[in-house]
This record gives structure tokens, sequence and C-alpha cells, in this order.
């Protein structure tokens, strides 16, 4: 089996060349951080068994994050194995700093030049240069699988030289320059670099490379503690070696890579956020009410008239309406799991416009944002990426927060994830606010998604005051061309996230359904109350619960064992009070009808009461899959210390929330006081921001930069 490292800076499209050449669908994005582990698939080409590992995005072999980490220390455990080294057409310059790293290393190196945009910003003599270097270039399009041929070859041919016993030897001239400079510092730990490495001349001087660049981890490998301060020389060399081969194979470049004149007005650091919030809110209106309501409705309608009733007509006929099997037919499975899936053309438009959002390029530039706002609340503009996922998936979210270097900054951002509002509670806002406040619900739910951002912000302040000062940290950020989105990469995309939901809805909140079911219609002594009447189990718990939440404005026992199932995953929390009320249908409109009715287990009393329930719905435990994930990353004490603040946080804001709901109520207000809120959110939130942004310069992608361009 032919082993292979496929190795590139962020943003080059490596995850896409690994999803063509295996036929996968890992994540990619236009942001540093989306593969935050190595993962390998093994695929057939020809005769031979290619098993390739996507390594996380590095700028260099010096790590300076988690995930760069991960891809350095496997590069270096595997150095012998080929490394497919992808290069973006556009930016082959700043691209090459990590080609010549490798090739110091003495990786037998394959490097593929991938053409990302359509236009060519400069000529490139590929042939010229892969003579000079010594390395065969592909230049191709990595989401095209047509032209991965060439490189299946090269690979091939490379694995072939190497078993015959090739071994690269490159022209380092540039760098020697700097090793006979330092050679005397050096030649004092001559000796302990011979012995940790048995004599590998070659690996030696890679070695001393490091050790003049300060790596850390390769210091503290060889128990050396000098100072050697050569990274300038270090860096300035390799640059001036790239910029000697840029002049001799490239004509002059025309275009500064990443630069655009939209960042004039997206960027600026008084319309950056309200055109942010804007974008937010536009998506937020065609997914809940305009194309996406409209799409629910007709896939609601389907699931009745083909589905739903033909099935209930067929088991009444034979099994009777008393039946207990009707019952679970009925109320768990058409009542219950038919409310949730209704809403997957909602959950499609979601993840469509955030795709969107992330092709264009525009959302790796919100990072740039937030960054100086995180940065004061002792957080990076890392954790915004790990923050934005959270509006998809909670889960998913936290595993990208391992790339944080520091600990604190780390367990904050996974402790912080969870009040983003994630897609499983959108239809607990588009059921319970639609019925009570119509149109008006467009208000509501952005005012939650704004009350889960402020307060996520609010509490990082708190914590980095007290319990988990962070460090300083480094934050790269390379700003890619906008583009225009990808339809094939989106759609698949969309695919798997629409998979994962059916999938979800089949598996997990089927069988929660049931057990809701049984328990809800089943007495503590096992008799079944369709037949003869009695106090359910779950009834019983949710009464000896309920009277807790009596200042929240909601203590049905329906609401509270709702808020219970939740726990396993939050869309259960809308099937099960649709199974509470009985409802028949896989109607939106009947599921509405149906909350509001105040003889039924599930009721509100007002408004005012269900603004206290939404809230507490968006702030409350996560689920047990984020709860698992955050055990893993951060640890169990700092998962339970979490769960514990979001309760009281949960409870406290609700309280606050229906007081004032039910104060503006009693005088007839509270539409008035939804917007007000919501208003008051944004102007506060605009405020705030307005207030911590320092004046950015943007870094202007030079031909020398990295050298001496930084980011102020």
């Amino acid at each position: 089996m032919i082993q292979v490292n496929l190795v590139g800076n962020p943003n080059t499209g490596k995850t896409t060349l690994y999803n063509s050449l295996t036929h996968s669908h890992e994540h990619v994005g236009n942001w540093h951080g989306v593969t935050v582990e190595e993962k390998a698939t093994t695929y057939r080409y020809k005769d031979s068994e290619i098993n390739i590992v996507d390594l996380p995005g590095i700028y260099s072999l010096t790590p300076l994050s988690f995930e760069e980490k991960v891809a350095t220390d496997y590069i270096l455990k595997y150095r012998n194995r080929i490394v497919v080294n992808i290069c973006d057409a556009s930016n082959l310059q700043r691209n090459l700093y990590l080609t010549v790293g490798l090739m110091e290393l003495g990786c037998p190196i394959i490097l593929v030049v991938n053409q990302i945009d359509k236009r060519k910003i400069c000529k490139i003599d590929f042939s010229g240069l892969s003579s000079e270097l010594g390395i065969d270039i592909v230049y191709l399009n990595a989401s095209d699988k047509k032209s991965l041929t060439s490189l299946n070859d090269c690979i091939l041919a490379l694995d072939k030289k190497l078993k015959e016993g090739y071994r690269p030897s490159y022209n380092l001239s540039h760098i020697k320059k700097v090793l006979n400079k330092y050679s005397e510092k050096l030649a004092v730990f001559n000796e302990k670099i011979a012995k940790k490495l048995q004599n590998n001349e070659e690996f030696a001087e890679f070695l001393k490379i490091k050790l003049l660049e300060d790596d850390e981890n390769i210091k503290k490998d060889l128990d050396i503690k000098t100072d050697f301060s050569a990274v300038e020389d270090i860096a300035t060399c390799r640059y001036d070696y790239i910029d000697s081969l840029m002049e001799k194979y490239s004509s002059k470049r025309t275009h500064i890579y990443g630069q655009s004149k939209f960042d004039k007005v997206l960027l600026n650091k008084y319309l950056a956020l309200p055109i942010f919030l804007l974008l937010l809110a536009i998506s937020f209106y065609l997914t809940f009410f305009s194309i996406g309501a409209y799409l629910s409705d007709g896939l609601s309608y389907l699931l009745d008239k083909f589905i739903s009733s033909p099935l209930l007509n067929f088991l009444v006929a034979n099994l009777g309406e008393g039946s207990w099997i009707v019952s679970l037919v009925e109320v768990a499975l058409i009542g219950g799991v038919g409310s949730i899936l209704t809403f997957l053309p909602q959950v499609a438009l979601l993840f469509f416009f955030l795709s969107l959002l992330e092709d264009s390029g525009y959302l790796s530039r919100v990072a740039f944002v937030f960054e100086d706002v995180l940065g004061k609340v002792g957080l990076s503009g890392k954790s915004a990426y790990t923050l934005l996922m959270g509006f998809g998936c909670s889960t998913t979210a936290v595993l990208t927060a391992r790339n944080m270097e520091d600990k604190n900054s780390k367990i904050k951002t996974g402790l912080l994830t969870p009040y983003m509002s994630c897609s499983a509670k959108f239809p607990i806002y588009a059921v319970l606010g639609g019925a009570f406040f119509g149109a008006n619900n467009i208000f509501v739910i952005i005012g939650l998604y704004l009350l889960g951002v402020v307060i996520a912000i609010f509490l990082s302040y708190i914590l980095e005051k007290t319990l988990l000062k962070s460090k300083e940290q480094s934050f790269i950020l390379e700003f890619a061309p906008y583009r225009m989105m990808s339809f094939k990469r989106t759609f698949s995309l969309l695919w798997q996230n629409v998979k994962q939901f059916i999938t979800r809805v089949a598996t997990l909140i089927l069988a929660m359904n049931v057990v809701v079911w049984l328990l809800s219609n089943f007495t503590i002594t096992f008799h079944f109350i369709g037949s003869g009447g009695g106090v359910s189990m779950l009834e019983t718990l949710g009464r000896v619960l309920s009277p807790i939440f009596i200042p929240l404005g909601f203590n049905s026992w329906g609401l509270v064992s709702a808020l219970i199932a939740g726990l396993v995953a939050k869309e259960v929390i809308v099937s099960s009070i649709a199974m509470f009320n009985g409802v028949e249908e896989n109607s939106i409109n009947s599921i509405q009808s149906s909350i509001i009715l105040s003889t039924s287990a599930v009721h509100f009393a007002s408004g005012s009461s269900v603004i206290s329930f939404l809230v507490f719905c968006l702030l409350y435990f996560p689920c047990i899959a984020t709860t698992s994930v955050l055990i893993k990353e951060i640890g169990k004490k700092w998962t339970f210390i979490g769960i514990l603040i979001e309760f009281v946080i949960a409870y406290l804001t609700a309280f606050v929330v229906y007081t004032l709901a039910r104060a503006f109520e009693v005088f007839g207000f509270l539409k008035t006081f939804l917007s007000f809120l919501m208003i008051l959110v944004i102007i506060f939130a605009i405020i705030y921001i307005i207030k911590r942004i320092k004046k950015k310069k943007l870094c202007a992608y030079s031909d020398t930069c990295g050298k001496r361009c930084k980011l102020k």
C-alpha cells in the first residue's frame, strides 16, 4: 500500500482535493482550522492501493496552534512518506514557504498547484520551476475529478523510485548560509543531536534549522534551553529564495491576493456588524417565513395525503380505534416524528445560507470583525469559527475548539458554544412563536439568536476576570478572494446535512418519541391509560418538578416533561408537545392550534409565558451528544460547571424576561415590547462593538508578505 500525506496551507483546497481523490465528503471551508485532526482514507488507482492522510492546514513546520502541531508531529514522524503539497495558484509565493520547509526536511514531495479561481493572476513556468526545485509539479483543479489522473500517475512513479532506493536531494544552498553563520553556536549541541538521531546527518541538519527558529517542541525534545533568535534570518533567506524563483519563473503580479473593494464596506468598523446582522436577518426570514414556510407546508401536505392518512386508515380498519398500536402510530409516529420531519426544508435552507456565506469568502472575514471584541473577553478570532458553527450544530462545533493553543480559551469557547442557537432549536421557535405572534415571530427569533450571543460574550468576560484568565494568542487570518459558490460542493454538503437530519429523525428522535409515548400512556403500575384512565408515569414526574417553573410562567407537567425529553435532542420538545396535545396530523398549523388549547396537557397562560419558555429552551442544558463531546474536549469538571452555569443563567434570564413581558402584557403592549427588546439588544450590541473595535489596517497581501508585512 502506498502511504501519502496531504499537506498545505489553510484555504488552498486541500480537503477538496482529498474528497475528490477518495470520494469522501469531509467538510471544507474558507477559513483556518476546518480540519483539526488527521483523516485517512484508502482508494484504488489502477492496480495500487493508496492510503492518503489529510492533515490540518499549516503555514510552516513550526506549529503555533493545536491543529498545526497535529500536522507537524505527523509529518516529522512519517517524514519518509510521499508528501502531496498543495498550493493555491493565486497565492503560490506565500504557499511555497511551506514547500521550502518540506524540502529542508527531505520529504519526497509532489507539488500540486490548485487553480481555485478561474482567472489567472500571473503566468508561471511550471516546467522550469519543477526542474529548479527537483520536484514534480501537477497543475489542476482540486474539485475536478477528471484532472486527477496525472497526480495519481506521479504518486505511482515516485513510489516506484522510492522502492528502488531513491532519496530526494534538494538544492538548499540558501539555508546553508545561515547554518554556516551560526555553526559555532550550534556545534555545542552536535553531540546531543547525533545521539538523538543516530548520526542521521540529513535530519540533523533540519533539526539545526528548527533550533535556530527557536522551535519549542524540538528544543524540549532535545533538552536544549538556549535561545538562538535567528528566526528573522531563516525567514529572510527562505523568502529571498522564493522571490528569486518567482522572479525567474513567473510574470509580474498584477493583483493583490485576497484584496477586494468590497472589504472597504463589509469590513468597515462601523458598518461591518450591521451588515452581518442584516444578512443573518434575511437568511432567517427566508428560512423561517418566506420560502421555508411554503416548502414546509407543502411537505406537510404530501406527508399527510400520501403517508399519514392512508397508514392511519389502514390500522383503524384492521385494529380498531381503541388499539394501543393505533395510538402509538397516530401520536408518536405521525404526531411526533411527522411534526419534526416537516421542518426538513427549513433545515436545508439554513445550511444552504450558511454554506453560501462560507463559500463566498465572507464568513472568514466575520472572524476578523469579531477578533478584537472576542479578544477583550479572553477569546480570539479562532473562537468565532466555533461559535458560528454553533448555529448549525453545537456537537460538531465544539470539536473545532480543540485548535485553541491556550487551554483556558479552549475551555471557554467550548462552554460558550451551546449558547449559540443550533438548528435543532428553531422548530421550537417556529411552532411556539408562530402560534402566538404570527408574522411578528421573526422579531422573536432574531432576538433569541442575538440574546444567546450577547449572554455568551458577557459570560466569557466574567470567566476571563475570574476563573479562566487567557494568555495572549496568535491569530493568523488569511483572506481568500470573494468567490462564486460551488453548487456541486454546496449541494453535496446539503445532502449530507439532510441525510443526517433524516437519520436523526428515523433513529434517535423516533426512539425517544416511543419512550415518551410509553411513559405518557402507561401508569406506574403499567396499565394503559387509553383503556382505563389513570395518571401516567411522565405526568407524575412532571407534576413533581413543575412547581420549580412557576416563577417562569410555565408549570404544566407537559411542558416540564418536554424539557426533560429535550435533553436527548432539542427537536423532541416539539414532537413531545405534539404528542401530549394529541396532534394527529403533520400540519404545522394543527400543532400550533393544539398548543394554545388551555385544556391540553401542554398549554401557556399567556404570550409572556411563551417568551419565557423559549428563552429557557435557548439557554438550558445542551443535548446529550454535545455534553459527551464537551466531556471529551474540556473534561468532566468544566462540563459539569458549564451545565450548572447554563441552568442558572437560563432560569434567571427566563424569570427576568417573563417579569418584564408580563408587565407589558398587562397593559397590552407585548408585541411592542418584543420589537423594542430586539431593537434594544441590537443597539447595545452595536454600541459595545463599536467602542471596542480599534482602528485596524488590513494586510495588503504583497509579494513580500510574511517577511515584513504585519497586521496591526
